[in-house]
């Protein structure tokens, strides 16, 4: 059986021998440049692990894998374009390395490449059902980027709201890449569906996890800064959770907190996380979070395959929700 290791080999050399090497190059190398900064390739890997759950011939999904990554990565390189960010993995973003133009044409390029590959599944009477869970997640990804967008601006957002909202920006993707996995290794129907939910819930579980890293993890370890969703008046978990909790006084304190100009980022981050713990919004979080992972579980538990072969996914799961240690 294959390690997890070895899953993220086999999609890495899958990488390198599909480079980009078309002209014009001022399209294509900011494509290979993005695909190149590395990251966790989270993604094509759960593809794969999805795919080897219910058929061994994982190799058959890796241009589903490497579809998946490259709109993963469409996604982040037209991100940091809306965010004007400098950096991505500690590398200059493609708007900075080249410039903006170009960041959006290479951007559109790659959602294109994202369904060429998709079509190239050796088993070409699957290519319909791919294509109808890709545009779904695709669709819903973007909605959820305009929702997060929308929540810079608002004041009365709700955390279903905002469940809503990381759902379809962050988890809706794990759980459409296992989907594809699960399809092209001719799964059942129910099975389909709860690795679909599994990756759902643990997408939801990730995302209030780095919600709780962002200001109580160890930097080191977390691999940013804590702090920076506080910084940047970001609406968390935390952040709507204490809002729903506080009094009036401690209420006032937060808005004044996120609308106020704090030359002292520092300072900013201690008075902020002194009201979360004030209101203990931490284990508010790691409930919920942990809800998510019950859930998570009791999907993985219901697919109809020995329970040895959920081993690497149980173990994933895990390790991502034990990240910061």
């Amino acid at each position: 059986m294959q390690t997890l290791r070895q899953f993220q080999e086999d999609f890495h050399s899958y990488l390198l021998e599909n480079q980009f090497k078309k002209e014009p190059k001022e399209l294509y190398e900011p494509v290979n440049y993005i695909l190149g900064l590395g990251g966790k390739r989270l993604r094509p890997v759960l593809v794969l692990l999805s795919h080897a759950l219910f058929d061994d011939q994982f190799e058959q999904s890796l241009p589903a894998a490497l579809s998946v990554e490259i709109f993963h990565n469409f996604t982040l390189l037209h991100d940091d374009i809306m965010d004007a960010a400098p950096l991505r993995r500690g590398e200059p973003t493609v708007h900075m390395k080249y410039n903006v133009n170009t960041g959006i044409l290479s951007g559109d390029v790659m959602m294109i490449a994202a369904y060429d590959f998709l079509s190239k599944v050796e088993n070409e009477t699957k290519i319909p059902a791919l294509y109808k869970t890709f545009n779904k997640v695709a669709i819903e990804v973007c909605e959820g980027q305009q929702y997060d967008m929308n929540f810079e601006t608002r004041n009365d957002v709700t955390i279903p709201e905002y469940l809503t909202m990381i759902e379809l920006k962050t988890s809706v993707l794990l759980a459409g890449a296992m989907q594809l996995g699960a399809i092209i290794a001719d799964a059942s129907v129910l099975d389909t569906e709860h690795i679909y939910q599994f990756g759902r819930h643990i997408g939801l579980a990730f995302q209030i996890q780095d919600d709780i890293l962002d200001t109580y993890g160890n930097p080191e370890k977390f691999g940013k800064k804590v702090g920076g969703d506080i910084v940047q008046n970001k609406k968390t978990y935390l952040m709507l959770k204490a809002l729903e909790l506080a009094d009036e006084t401690q209420k006032k304190e937060l808005d004044s907190l996120m609308t106020t100009e704090i030359e002292n980022e520092m300072l900013k981050v201690s008075a902020v996380k002194n009201i979360f713990d004030d209101l203990n919004v931490k284990s508010f979080a790691e409930a919920i979070k942990e809800e998510y992972l019950e859930k998570a579980f009791e999907h993985l538990a219901a697919i109809s395959v020995p329970k040895k072969k959920k081993k690497l996914l149980t173990d994933l799961a895990n390790d991502l929700m034990m990240r910061e240690q």
